[in-house]
């Protein structure tokens, strides 16, 4: 479906990528990278025998020079790549960009002699210095991860050649793998006639109500996918291997390893929800017959995992979709619905689907401005709207950290806490959903849609998790072919989607088109969305019984996500996150609607 949506405004943060306030906003950032590098060279003689309170001045100053930066990148980055990720042809945006990622490369560099010189304070030093000075204290938590974190880190010369060799290796792969799929398009026949539709939009036909079409969609993406998939598998094996390098060097126990850490987890943690997720497939086995049985048939074939049931001749126009939105948010607390309104008043979300844009969703803080964008690629479906929902929980969090005047390094929240917020919001949207409609057909489209993306989050991401796994244990031993590589995701999903799928039609080719697996600095972008799914849930049946007064604990949770590792934010709430039982909990709430679902 195409429906009519907004092109998001970007005028407040720079008038344009060429415009005197945009070059000045560089100039500056590449003035304060320089500054904090001589500030490193005079300042780095200070070690863990320096007196506390002329180390905590220090520190102190140090802290207030990475926030100022931080706060600027985080402002120029989002800039440039709102130009980028919505036409991918914009070759004066390009240029920008690498000129923005030379200069990062002296951030990162900065950021890692930071991490190392937290670490040759150490702990003891930086305790001492905090209780001496207030910006120290306030940022804690961040220096003494930072000295825990120093333990993986190369020698200073290798760190910054890695920085260099990176945009020429990893990056690089990773924007080729991101212009070629988003250039791509595919002569396909809709509404009686031939249209140029590009890759999201191809894709999104997954969920048309015509099953000849999704089974024709499905055809024609696989087919384009093998015109370009050695240049695509190229592209994996280039991120992949210098991930493997540069963790074997910096002495990561494995390729799970240094993405736990960013999650601010523990492997106890991640097995206890991973074996969870494992007992909970016959659940969803049963989810994937009954919707077989629905469609007539024993087995699920992959276009019809996204086929919509129920009623499906509503498509919502973007009004639509804003009111409800809107409407429900506010039913949770005033400040979400108010907040929601004005990332859709303020034309903070980018919706239309067009040649060029990037396919999927997401979120970007603008950091100097206190606000938020959102891509998305609205077609009136619920499954979009939806998807809306999640990406302004997303903005929402953002606000919350704003809200409380939080700084950027305060801001650095792990993925796995950064899907809480989003998640919420979406639960709200589907929760309502279900609420205000009496029809079976309407409730059987909501809740498909509901456990559709539970189904996603829980077995499709944990196929996507041995996937990954596997690339990276082959990875080490030799380069993947192409065909390699559908072999792993094939069987990926033949091990988690189960009895529920036709084995002969699953989708080898997943891997060409998720940009999660083509960030060298970010591996395993994977199961913390189950994280925040089952994390999300729990905590929503805890508001469930507690009502308005969960709100302010919810938002002060939210704004604090970058301050504590995950097991201690969840202890607030009384959640155990080791315990294998919490996960299962969450788990048994979707099995829930599962009963609902099997009896419609």
């Amino acid at each position: 479906m195409t429906v009519s949506a907004p092109r998001w405004d970007m005028t407040n943060v720079y008038p344009a990528l060429d415009s005197k306030q945009f070059k000045n906003a560089v100039k500056k950032y590449k003035t304060l990278l320089d500054e904090l590098e001589a500030f490193f060279k005079k300042s780095a003689k200070a070690d863990g025998k320096t007196d506390p309170k002329k180390l905590g001045k220090i520190l102190g100053e140090a802290v207030d020079r990475l926030n100022t930066i931080f706060e600027l990148g985080g402002t120029i980055g989002p800039y440039i790549y709102a130009f980028i990720s919505t036409d991918s042809r914009d070759k004066n945006a390009m240029r920008v960009l690498s000129e923005f990622e030379q200069m990062n490369v002296q951030a990162n560099v900065l950021q890692t002699k930071f991490v190392a010189w937290a670490g040759k304070l150490g702990k003891p030093a930086i305790k001492k210095a905090a209780k001496t000075n207030a910006a120290v204290k306030a940022h804690e938590f961040t220096l003494l991860e930072a000295a825990e974190q120093s333990k993986y880190l190369m020698s200073e010369t290798e760190e910054i050649l890695a920085a260099e060799l990176t945009l020429s290796g990893g990056n690089a792969f990773g924007k080729l793998q991101g212009t070629l799929t988003s250039q791509m398009t595919v002569d396909f026949e809709l509404d009686g006639k031939v249209q140029k539709l590009p890759m999201p939009a191809l894709i999104n036909l997954r969920s048309h109500p015509d099953e000849s079409v999704r089974r024709r969609g499905y055809e024609a993406e696989n087919q384009a996918w093998e015109g370009v998939k050695e240049t695509l598998a190229a592209c994996l094996n280039g991120v992949k291997g210098e991930t493997l390098t540069l963790d074997k060097k910096r002495g990561r126990e494995d390729a799970v390893h240094a993405s736990i850490d960013a999650a601010r987890m523990d492997r106890e943690t991640l097995n206890a929800m991973l074996g969870a997720m494992k007992d909970s497939f016959p659940m969803f086995e049963r989810y994937f017959l009954h919707k077989a049985k629905l469609l007539g048939k024993e087995k699920l074939a992959w276009w019809d995992l996204f086929a919509p049931m129920g009623k499906t001749d509503k498509v919502y126009s973007w009004d639509e979709a804003r009111d409800f939105i809107v409407e429900n948010f506010n039913k949770f607390s005033p400040d979400l619905g108010a907040f929601a309104r004005r990332t859709f008043d303020k034309n903070w979300i980018d919706g239309e689907q067009r040649e060029g844009k990037r396919g999927g969703a997401f979120c970007m803080g603008v950091a100097a401005v206190k606000e938020s964008r959102i891509l998305a690629n609205f077609d009136g479906s619920f499954d979009q709207v939806s998807t809306l929902a999640h990406e302004i929980g997303h903005a929402f969090h953002n606000e919350c950290a704003y809200e409380a005047d939080k700084t950027q390094l305060q801001q650095n929240t792990p993925m796995t806490l950064a899907e809480t917020a989003s998640i919420m919001c979406e639960t709200i949207a589907t929760e309502a959903a279900l609420e205000q409609t009496t029809d079976p057909q309407e409730v059987l489209a909501i809740l498909e849609a509901q456990l559709n993306n539970a189904s996603q989050v829980v077995v499709d991401i944990y196929s996507r998790y041995l996937f990954e796994k596997e690339v990276f244990e082959r990875r080490a031993k030799a380069e993947l072919s192409s065909d390699e590589i559908n072999d792993i995701m094939e069987r990926a999903q033949k091990a988690t989607y189960g009895a529920g799928l036709d084995e002969k039609y699953l989708q080898k080719f997943m891997w060409t088109w998720k940009p999660h697996y083509y960030t060298s600095g970010f591996s395993f972008y994977n199961y913390p969305y189950a994280f925040g799914l089952l994390f999300a849930t729990g905590l929503y049946a805890i508001y469930q019984k507690r009502g308005a007064d969960f709100v302010p604990d919810y938002k002060n949770l939210l704004a604090s996500t970058g301050e504590a590792p995950a097991a201690e934010l969840a202890e607030r709430f009384g959640i155990n996150i080791r315990s294998k039982k919490f996960w299962a909990d969450s788990l048994a709430i979707i099995g829930r609607r599962v009963d609902r679902y099997c009896q419609l």
